[in-house]
Protein backbone atom coordinates (compact mmCIF):
# COMPACT_ATOMS: atom_id res chain seq x y z
CA UNK A 1 0.00 0.00 0.00
CA UNK A 2 2.60 2.33 0.60
CA UNK A 3 4.31 1.95 -2.52
CA UNK A 4 1.18 2.71 -3.92
CA UNK A 5 1.26 5.69 -2.43
CA UNK A 6 4.08 6.96 -3.64
CA UNK A 7 3.21 6.18 -6.91
CA UNK A 8 0.05 8.02 -6.57
CA UNK A 9 1.38 11.31 -4.99
CA UNK A 10 4.21 11.57 -7.75
CA UNK A 11 1.84 11.32 -10.38
CA UNK A 12 -0.04 14.08 -8.55
CA UNK A 13 3.14 16.41 -8.20
CA UNK A 14 4.21 15.27 -11.86
CA UNK A 15 0.77 16.24 -13.65
CA UNK A 16 -1.14 18.98 -11.66
CA UNK A 17 1.43 21.27 -13.74
CA UNK A 18 0.32 20.19 -16.86
CA UNK A 19 -3.26 20.46 -15.82
CA UNK A 20 -2.77 24.47 -14.63
CA UNK A 21 -0.77 25.21 -17.81
CA UNK A 22 -3.49 24.13 -19.54
CA UNK A 23 -6.25 26.02 -17.72
CA UNK A 24 -3.88 28.87 -18.03
CA UNK A 25 -3.62 29.10 -21.62
CA UNK A 26 -7.41 28.46 -21.67
CA UNK A 27 -8.28 31.15 -19.89
CA UNK A 28 -6.84 34.32 -19.90
CA UNK A 29 -7.10 35.86 -16.53
CA UNK A 30 -5.51 32.68 -15.18
CA UNK A 31 -2.69 33.13 -17.36
CA UNK A 32 -2.19 36.68 -16.10
CA UNK A 33 -2.19 35.12 -12.61
CA UNK A 34 0.69 32.76 -14.20
CA UNK A 35 0.87 29.26 -13.78
CA UNK A 36 3.28 29.71 -10.95
CA UNK A 37 1.42 31.47 -8.85
CA UNK A 38 -1.80 29.19 -9.46
CA UNK A 39 0.14 26.22 -8.51
CA UNK A 40 1.78 27.99 -4.92
CA UNK A 41 -1.84 28.10 -4.27
CA UNK A 42 -3.12 24.23 -4.67
CA UNK A 43 0.37 23.31 -3.00
CA UNK A 44 -0.47 24.92 0.30
CA UNK A 45 -4.24 23.95 0.29
CA UNK A 46 -3.34 20.51 -0.13
CA UNK A 47 -0.47 21.22 2.47
CA UNK A 48 -2.82 22.36 4.43
CA UNK A 49 -5.10 19.39 4.15
CA UNK A 50 -6.16 17.20 7.34
CA UNK A 51 -5.34 13.45 7.08
CA UNK A 52 -2.00 13.66 5.06
CA UNK A 53 -0.14 10.00 4.47
CA UNK A 54 2.97 9.88 5.85
CA UNK A 55 4.49 9.40 2.47
CA UNK A 56 3.60 13.18 1.32
CA UNK A 57 6.87 13.93 3.51
CA UNK A 58 9.11 12.42 2.17
CA UNK A 59 8.12 13.35 -1.26
CA UNK A 60 7.75 16.90 -0.15
CA UNK A 61 11.43 16.62 1.01
CA UNK A 62 12.76 14.61 -2.34
CA UNK A 63 11.10 16.44 -4.70
CA UNK A 64 13.19 19.41 -4.76
CA UNK A 65 16.70 17.63 -4.18
CA UNK A 66 15.52 16.16 -7.47
CA UNK A 67 14.09 18.21 -9.75
CA UNK A 68 16.66 21.50 -9.03
CA UNK A 69 19.47 20.04 -10.21
CA UNK A 70 18.09 19.20 -13.23
CA UNK A 71 16.20 21.83 -14.30
CA UNK A 72 19.59 24.33 -13.81
CA UNK A 73 21.69 22.73 -16.53
CA UNK A 74 18.15 22.07 -18.86
CA UNK A 75 17.46 26.08 -18.44
CA UNK A 76 20.69 27.03 -19.43
CA UNK A 77 21.75 24.79 -22.51
CA UNK A 78 19.45 27.05 -24.51
CA UNK A 79 21.21 30.30 -23.87
CA UNK A 80 22.99 32.27 -26.33
CA UNK A 81 25.45 34.90 -25.66
CA UNK A 82 25.24 37.50 -28.59
CA UNK A 83 28.51 39.56 -29.83
CA UNK A 84 26.67 42.18 -30.75
CA UNK A 85 26.52 45.82 -28.22
CA UNK A 86 29.09 43.83 -25.98
CA UNK A 87 29.39 47.34 -24.46
CA UNK A 88 26.04 48.23 -23.67
CA UNK A 89 25.68 44.31 -22.60
CA UNK A 90 28.58 44.92 -20.29
CA UNK A 91 27.06 48.11 -18.81
CA UNK A 92 23.59 46.69 -17.89
CA UNK A 93 24.75 43.54 -16.45
CA UNK A 94 27.49 45.42 -14.22
CA UNK A 95 24.89 48.35 -13.37
CA UNK A 96 21.88 45.03 -12.35
CA UNK A 97 24.12 43.55 -10.15
CA UNK A 98 25.55 46.29 -9.06
CA UNK A 99 21.68 47.87 -8.14
CA UNK A 100 20.86 44.78 -6.75
CA UNK A 101 23.90 44.05 -4.10
CA UNK A 102 23.34 47.72 -2.92
CA UNK A 103 19.94 47.80 -2.47
CA UNK A 104 19.24 44.20 -0.77
CA UNK A 105 22.18 45.46 1.55
CA UNK A 106 20.29 48.45 2.55
CA UNK A 107 16.48 46.53 2.89
CA UNK A 108 19.41 44.65 4.95
CA UNK A 109 20.01 46.76 7.42
CA UNK A 110 16.44 47.90 7.79
CA UNK A 111 14.56 44.91 7.62
CA UNK A 112 16.18 41.65 6.79
CA UNK A 113 18.33 41.36 10.73
CA UNK A 114 14.45 41.35 11.63
CA UNK A 115 13.60 38.28 10.55
CA UNK A 116 14.41 34.82 10.72
CA UNK A 117 17.33 33.83 8.01
CA UNK A 118 17.47 36.93 7.03
CA UNK A 119 20.96 36.79 5.36
CA UNK A 120 19.82 33.70 3.75
CA UNK A 121 17.25 35.56 2.58
CA UNK A 122 18.71 38.26 1.12
CA UNK A 123 21.19 35.41 -0.41
CA UNK A 124 17.93 34.01 -2.16
CA UNK A 125 16.45 37.01 -3.26
CA UNK A 126 19.78 38.65 -4.91
CA UNK A 127 19.77 35.47 -6.99
CA UNK A 128 16.52 36.06 -7.71
CA UNK A 129 16.43 39.76 -8.61
CA UNK A 130 19.41 39.17 -11.05
CA UNK A 131 18.08 35.59 -12.66
CA UNK A 132 15.10 33.88 -11.79
CA UNK A 133 13.18 31.59 -10.72
CA UNK A 134 15.55 28.53 -10.72
CA UNK A 135 18.31 30.74 -8.87
CA UNK A 136 16.00 30.90 -6.22
CA UNK A 137 15.39 27.76 -5.99
CA UNK A 138 19.00 26.69 -6.27
CA UNK A 139 19.77 28.91 -4.02
CA UNK A 140 16.99 27.48 -1.49
CA UNK A 141 18.60 24.00 -2.07
CA UNK A 142 22.31 25.59 -0.92
CA UNK A 143 20.87 27.73 2.28
CA UNK A 144 18.73 24.88 3.14
CA UNK A 145 16.13 27.72 4.80
CA UNK A 146 12.95 26.61 5.71
CA UNK A 147 9.78 25.80 3.45
CA UNK A 148 7.90 28.58 4.56
CA UNK A 149 10.29 31.16 4.51
CA UNK A 150 10.66 30.47 0.67
CA UNK A 151 7.11 30.41 -0.04
CA UNK A 152 6.53 33.78 1.66
CA UNK A 153 9.84 34.84 -0.75
CA UNK A 154 8.11 33.58 -3.68
CA UNK A 155 4.18 34.48 -2.95
CA UNK A 156 5.76 37.78 -2.17
CA UNK A 157 7.83 38.07 -5.35
CA UNK A 158 4.19 37.37 -7.28
CA UNK A 159 2.72 40.56 -5.74
CA UNK A 160 5.82 42.64 -5.70
CA UNK A 161 6.35 41.71 -9.16
CA UNK A 162 2.71 42.82 -10.29
CA UNK A 163 3.40 46.47 -8.18
CA UNK A 164 6.52 46.76 -10.56
CA UNK A 165 4.54 45.99 -13.89
CA UNK A 166 1.54 48.72 -13.07
CA UNK A 167 4.16 51.07 -12.33
CA UNK A 168 6.44 50.49 -15.49
CA UNK A 169 3.28 50.03 -17.87
CA UNK A 170 1.02 52.88 -16.48
CA UNK A 171 3.99 55.91 -16.06
CA UNK A 172 7.32 54.01 -16.03
CA UNK A 173 8.19 53.49 -19.64
CA UNK A 174 7.35 57.14 -20.28
CA UNK A 175 8.75 58.62 -17.88
CA UNK A 176 12.22 56.64 -18.58
CA UNK A 177 12.02 57.87 -21.88
CA UNK A 178 11.21 61.11 -21.61
CA UNK A 179 14.11 61.28 -19.45
CA UNK A 180 16.67 59.04 -21.10
CA UNK A 181 15.75 59.57 -25.05
CA UNK A 182 14.79 56.23 -27.08
CA UNK A 183 17.37 54.04 -29.08
CA UNK A 184 16.40 53.01 -32.60
CA UNK A 185 19.58 51.31 -33.39
CA UNK A 186 20.29 48.97 -36.71
CA UNK A 187 20.37 45.15 -35.75
CA UNK A 188 21.80 42.45 -37.33
CA UNK A 189 19.71 39.86 -39.47
CA UNK A 190 20.92 37.24 -36.90
CA UNK A 191 20.12 39.39 -34.45
CA UNK A 192 16.03 39.87 -35.80
CA UNK A 193 15.55 35.81 -36.21
CA UNK A 194 15.94 35.41 -33.13
CA UNK A 195 13.63 38.63 -32.08
CA UNK A 196 11.46 36.63 -34.44
CA UNK A 197 11.85 33.24 -32.98
CA UNK A 198 11.55 34.60 -29.26
CA UNK A 199 8.36 36.21 -29.99
CA UNK A 200 6.93 33.39 -31.80
CA UNK A 201 7.61 31.35 -28.75
CA UNK A 202 5.72 33.59 -26.76
CA UNK A 203 2.44 32.32 -29.19
CA UNK A 204 3.11 28.64 -29.01
CA UNK A 205 2.13 26.20 -26.44
CA UNK A 206 5.82 25.10 -25.85
CA UNK A 207 4.97 21.33 -24.53
CA UNK A 208 3.10 21.01 -27.76
CA UNK A 209 4.49 17.85 -29.72
CA UNK A 210 6.66 16.75 -26.92
CA UNK A 211 5.18 13.04 -26.79
CA UNK A 212 6.27 12.74 -30.62
CA UNK A 213 8.74 10.73 -32.04
CA UNK A 214 10.80 13.62 -32.60
CA UNK A 215 10.14 15.01 -29.14
CA UNK A 216 11.00 12.21 -27.43
CA UNK A 217 13.85 11.92 -29.17
CA UNK A 218 15.09 15.16 -28.21
CA UNK A 219 13.79 14.72 -24.24
CA UNK A 220 16.03 11.72 -24.39
CA UNK A 221 19.20 13.69 -25.41
CA UNK A 222 18.58 16.62 -23.14
CA UNK A 223 17.99 14.04 -20.18
CA UNK A 224 21.44 12.33 -21.12
CA UNK A 225 23.09 15.40 -21.78
CA UNK A 226 21.78 16.63 -17.97
CA UNK A 227 22.42 13.30 -16.19
CA UNK A 228 26.45 14.11 -17.27
CA UNK A 229 26.27 17.53 -16.05
CA UNK A 230 24.93 16.12 -12.88
CA UNK A 231 27.22 13.41 -12.35
CA UNK A 232 30.29 15.35 -13.22
CA UNK A 233 29.23 18.08 -11.05
CA UNK A 234 28.29 15.51 -8.11
CA UNK A 235 31.56 13.96 -8.59
CA UNK A 236 33.47 17.24 -8.22
CA UNK A 237 31.32 18.28 -5.01
CA UNK A 238 32.00 14.83 -3.15
CA UNK A 239 35.76 15.85 -2.86
CA UNK A 240 35.25 18.33 -0.89
CA UNK A 241 34.18 18.56 2.28
CA UNK A 242 30.62 17.37 3.24
CA UNK A 243 29.54 21.01 4.57
CA UNK A 244 30.70 22.42 1.37
CA UNK A 245 28.94 19.79 -1.26
CA UNK A 246 25.56 21.46 -1.78
CA UNK A 247 27.38 25.07 -2.99
CA UNK A 248 29.85 23.54 -4.97
CA UNK A 249 27.24 21.08 -6.49
CA UNK A 250 24.66 23.83 -7.21
CA UNK A 251 27.79 26.24 -8.76
CA UNK A 252 29.24 23.76 -11.04
CA UNK A 253 25.71 22.82 -12.36
CA UNK A 254 25.31 26.40 -13.13
CA UNK A 255 28.79 27.04 -14.59
CA UNK A 256 28.93 23.47 -17.02
CA UNK A 257 25.33 23.99 -17.85
CA UNK A 258 26.47 27.66 -19.42
CA UNK A 259 29.53 25.74 -20.82
CA UNK A 260 27.71 23.15 -23.07
CA UNK A 261 25.31 26.28 -23.88
CA UNK A 262 28.34 27.20 -26.34
CA UNK A 263 28.21 23.69 -28.19
CA UNK A 264 25.91 24.37 -30.99
CA UNK A 265 24.21 20.55 -30.68
CA UNK A 266 23.04 21.61 -27.77
CA UNK A 267 22.09 24.40 -28.01
CA UNK A 268 19.92 23.28 -30.82
CA UNK A 269 17.81 21.22 -28.17
CA UNK A 270 15.48 24.25 -28.33
CA UNK A 271 13.12 22.44 -25.49
CA UNK A 272 15.16 22.39 -22.72
CA UNK A 273 14.48 25.90 -21.24
CA UNK A 274 10.72 24.55 -21.36
CA UNK A 275 11.69 21.18 -19.63
CA UNK A 276 13.70 22.62 -17.02
CA UNK A 277 10.37 25.26 -16.37
CA UNK A 278 8.05 22.03 -15.89
CA UNK A 279 10.45 21.31 -13.04
CA UNK A 280 10.52 24.33 -11.66
CA UNK A 281 6.82 23.97 -11.62
CA UNK A 282 6.94 20.99 -10.05
CA UNK A 283 9.22 22.36 -7.45
CA UNK A 284 6.96 25.12 -6.85
CA UNK A 285 3.70 22.76 -6.15
CA UNK A 286 5.97 20.53 -3.46
CA UNK A 287 7.45 23.41 -1.86
CA UNK A 288 4.43 24.72 -1.28
CA UNK A 289 2.64 22.13 -0.08
CA UNK A 290 5.12 22.36 2.86
CA UNK A 291 3.73 25.37 4.47
CA UNK A 292 2.21 25.32 7.20
CA UNK A 293 0.35 29.16 7.26
CA UNK A 294 -0.49 28.19 10.90
CA UNK A 295 2.35 28.39 12.20
CA UNK A 296 3.72 31.20 10.26
CA UNK A 297 5.31 34.49 11.85
CA UNK A 298 2.98 37.71 11.00
CA UNK A 299 5.64 40.17 12.41
CA UNK A 300 8.44 38.48 10.41
CA UNK A 301 6.73 38.52 7.21
CA UNK A 302 5.87 42.16 6.92
CA UNK A 303 9.64 42.75 7.53
CA UNK A 304 10.02 39.93 4.66
CA UNK A 305 8.07 41.85 2.53
CA UNK A 306 9.42 45.42 2.74
CA UNK A 307 12.61 43.71 2.49
CA UNK A 308 11.55 42.53 -0.66
CA UNK A 309 9.89 46.00 -1.74
CA UNK A 310 12.73 47.43 -1.11
CA UNK A 311 15.36 45.28 -3.11
CA UNK A 312 13.26 45.85 -6.13
CA UNK A 313 12.04 48.86 -6.35
CA UNK A 314 15.28 51.08 -5.46
CA UNK A 315 17.41 48.34 -7.20
CA UNK A 316 15.75 49.29 -10.20
CA UNK A 317 16.17 53.21 -9.11
CA UNK A 318 19.99 53.13 -8.62
CA UNK A 319 19.89 51.05 -12.28
CA UNK A 320 17.95 53.78 -13.50
CA UNK A 321 20.59 56.33 -12.25
CA UNK A 322 23.75 53.87 -13.12
CA UNK A 323 22.42 53.16 -16.68
CA UNK A 324 21.69 57.36 -16.95
CA UNK A 325 25.30 58.23 -15.80
CA UNK A 326 26.39 55.08 -18.64
CA UNK A 327 24.33 56.90 -21.03
CA UNK A 328 22.26 53.72 -21.84
CA UNK A 329 18.96 54.66 -23.53
CA UNK A 330 15.82 54.35 -22.00
CA UNK A 331 14.17 50.71 -23.29
CA UNK A 332 17.77 49.12 -22.59
CA UNK A 333 17.77 50.11 -19.19
CA UNK A 334 13.97 49.27 -18.92
CA UNK A 335 14.12 45.92 -20.23
CA UNK A 336 17.29 44.49 -18.85
CA UNK A 337 15.34 45.81 -15.48
CA UNK A 338 12.50 43.13 -16.45
CA UNK A 339 14.91 40.62 -17.62
CA UNK A 340 16.73 40.64 -14.34
CA UNK A 341 13.86 41.64 -11.65
CA UNK A 342 11.00 39.24 -13.62
CA UNK A 343 13.58 36.57 -15.47
CA UNK A 344 14.08 36.73 -19.17
CA UNK A 345 10.30 34.92 -19.99
CA UNK A 346 8.72 38.45 -19.43
CA UNK A 347 11.54 40.26 -21.97
CA UNK A 348 9.35 39.58 -24.96
CA UNK A 349 5.77 40.56 -23.30
CA UNK A 350 7.80 43.97 -22.22
CA UNK A 351 9.33 44.39 -25.31
CA UNK A 352 5.71 44.11 -27.31
CA UNK A 353 4.58 46.09 -24.84
CA UNK A 354 7.02 49.18 -25.72
CA UNK A 355 6.58 48.43 -29.55
CA UNK A 356 10.76 47.89 -29.43
CA UNK A 357 11.67 44.86 -30.82
CA UNK A 358 15.25 45.88 -31.00
CA UNK A 359 15.21 45.77 -26.95
CA UNK A 360 14.34 42.70 -27.20
CA UNK A 361 17.92 40.84 -27.90
CA UNK A 362 19.16 43.22 -25.19
CA UNK A 363 17.22 42.45 -22.33
CA UNK A 364 17.69 38.55 -23.57
CA UNK A 365 21.45 38.72 -22.94
CA UNK A 366 20.77 40.57 -19.79
CA UNK A 367 18.70 37.59 -18.86
CA UNK A 368 21.65 35.03 -19.44
CA UNK A 369 23.90 36.68 -18.07
CA UNK A 370 21.81 36.76 -14.46
CA UNK A 371 20.56 32.85 -15.15
CA UNK A 372 24.19 32.30 -15.22
CA UNK A 373 26.20 34.29 -12.44
CA UNK A 374 22.69 34.43 -10.22
CA UNK A 375 23.58 31.73 -8.22
CA UNK A 376 27.16 32.49 -7.39
CA UNK A 377 25.98 36.19 -6.91
CA UNK A 378 23.46 34.51 -4.21
CA UNK A 379 26.19 32.86 -2.53
CA UNK A 380 28.72 36.15 -2.36
CA UNK A 381 26.16 38.12 -1.09
CA UNK A 382 24.45 35.92 1.53
CA UNK A 383 28.22 35.91 3.34
CA UNK A 384 28.12 39.62 2.64
CA UNK A 385 25.27 40.26 4.61
CA UNK A 386 26.30 37.60 7.27
CA UNK A 387 29.18 39.95 8.36
CA UNK A 388 26.27 43.34 8.47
Amino acid sequence: MSVMTYILLTLLFCTIPAGVIWLCRRYSWLDTIGPIMVLYAIGIVIGNLPGLPAEMKVLQEMIPNVVIPLAIPMMLFGCVFSRKELGLQVKIVVSGFLSVATAVAGGYLLFGRHIAEGAQVGGIISGVYTGGTVNGAALQAIFGIDSRTFVLINSYDIIISFLYFVFLFSVGIKLFRRLYGERHSAISAEDKAEIDRQVALTKQNPYKGLLTREGLKQMGWILLATIAVVGVSAGVALLLPDSWFMTVFILMLTTLGVVCSFFKPIRALDRSYDLGMYLIYIFSLAIASMADFSSLDLVGGVNQLCFMLFAVFVSLAIHAIVCRLMRVDADSMVISSVAFINSPPFVPMVSAAMKNRNALVTGLAAGVAGYALGNHFGVLMEKLLSLL
